[in-house]
Parts: structure tokens; sequence; C-alpha cells
């Protein structure tokens, strides 16, 4: 483990799950957001853990999904990372509701970052069985084309609680934060590495359990997935993503995207 990051790692909360007690899972709406217009998010998908929203995610190609390291596997009593069986999995897109609608599909292969582990590199990707039929509510975003700018606005969406501890939302809300600079991450909470996107906002705003995995919007790319939160939901302390841009390569390695 990186000595710099000792400190923090009590204050540090996963946002995956939401009540569930699988390997995998911390006992995973937007805090502060709004309800999605349909179609709106066409892209996101509700990653289902035994049924289960658990996690968020992104289509980004007919075959396969993008999401976080750590809604799929967990690190054993030695530390040795273990990746759950892909048939615990399946995938709702084309919903605003984590109950209904859209289509259901099986996740058939999940590949995990090979250095995900302390809060870094916390990438996955999934193959589904049978490919996303595209319509006006299912459809891949695009990856990042150049690096996400400091200052921007960036929009999260997700399923995620309401508050911490609170209650989990049926239908897929968002909000807008903003992306901080290296140093400003730093200087905040530790975590200044080229390999995470800090996204800042307001008191009683920002992502929460049940999030994880899901996508940070910018200019129609996904540039960000939902990873950490410091010191709890809502607070005003930054929340932390991976920058989809230092993993473009290799999110293509293990895709079928060219």
């Amino acid at each position: 483990m990186n000595d710099r990051l000792l400190p923090v790692i009590g204050y540090i909360l996963l946002l995956v799950s939401v009540g569930q007690t699988a390997p995998g899972s911390l006992n995973g709406r937007i805090v502060g957001g709004e309800d999605a217009a349909k179609a709106q998010f066409p892209h996101q998908i509700s990653l289902r853990n035994a049924g289960s929203h658990s996690c968020g995610g992104s289509i980004i190609s007919r075959n396969w999904v993008l999401t976080a390291a750590h809604c799929v596997s967990y690190f054993d009593d030695d530390g040795e990372l273990v990746i759950n069986p892909a048939s615990r999995y399946s995938i709702r897109a084309g919903s605003n509701d984590r109950f209904d609608g859209g289509v259901l599909l099986q996740v058939v292969e999940i590949v995990v970052h090979e250095k995900y582990g302390n809060f870094l590199n916390d990438v996955a990707v999934l193959r589904v069985e049978s490919p996303f039929i595209y319509s006006a509510s299912i459809q891949p975003i695009g990856l990042p084309s150049k690096n996400t700018p400091d200052n921007a606005d960036i929009i999260v969406s997700g399923w995620g609680r309401l508050t911490h501890g609170g209650d989990i939302p049926r239908y897929l809300q968002w909000t807008t934060l903003t992306s901080l600079s290296l140093q400003e991450c730093e200087s905040r909470i530790k975590y200044g590495y080229p390999n995470i996107l800090c996204l800042l906002h307001e008191a009683d705003n920002g992502v929460c359990n049940g999030d994880s995995g899901g996508p940070a919007h910018y200019n129609n790319e996904v540039v960000g997935i939902a990873g950490f939160v410091y010191g709890g939901c809502g607070t005003t302390n930054p929340d932390g993503y991976a920058r989809v841009y230092e993993f473009v390569d290799w999110i293509k390695a293990h895709t079928d995207i060219k």
C-alpha cells in the first residue's frame, strides 16, 4: 500500500451496493440531484447483482459496458483480488426505472484492470450475452478524445442514495459537478493522481452508494467512472472518479472498440 494513502483510507467510502451482503459489496440518488428525462442518458445502465441494482455503468459498444472494478470484485483476507462470477450480474438498459422497463441482458465476461487497488485504476469492462439493440433509449457513449479540463461543468448520473445512509430512488438522477486540477484534488483529499478525476460540489450534493461505476459526462463523452466519496456522501469534499482518458488504450485492448 502506498504510504501516502494510509491516513485517508478510513475516511473514504466506496460507492458500491444498496444494502446487499454478497462478496464485493459494502453495507448502492445522486445527492441533491433531479429526475432524468426519458432517454436523457441512453448509455446509462443499472448493473444488477443477484437481481438487484448495485452499481451504474455505461454502454460503450453493442457488446460492452464500462463500470468500476469494485462493483464486480473484492479483496480476500490475503489481499488477493477476487473477481465475482459473471453469472451473478445482469444489466438493465433503456430505462430510467431501476425496477422496470428497457431490456435485461446477462453478463458473460468480466475484465478488471490488472492494477486495480487502493482506490486507483478502478475500472472494469463487462461483455453482455447478446448485443444491445440501439434505439432512442439505448445508445453507446464515446470515450474521451482529450483529457478533461479543470473547472469544467461535469454531469453525473445514477441511482445512488439520496443522502448518506438514506433512501434509494426508483428513477435515474443527475446533477452537475465541477472538475478540479490535480493540485486542488491533492490539497483537498490527497488524491492528486493523473488517473483520478476529482469532482467538486456544494454540501448536500454529489454521488452516493449505488452510483458506483456510473458515468461522468463531458461533451457527450464518458470522462469519469464513479468510485468513492471522502468523508461521506454530500460533504463539501470532492468525489473521486476514475479518469477515463487515462484508460482509453486499456479499454480498447479489452473490448471490441477500435
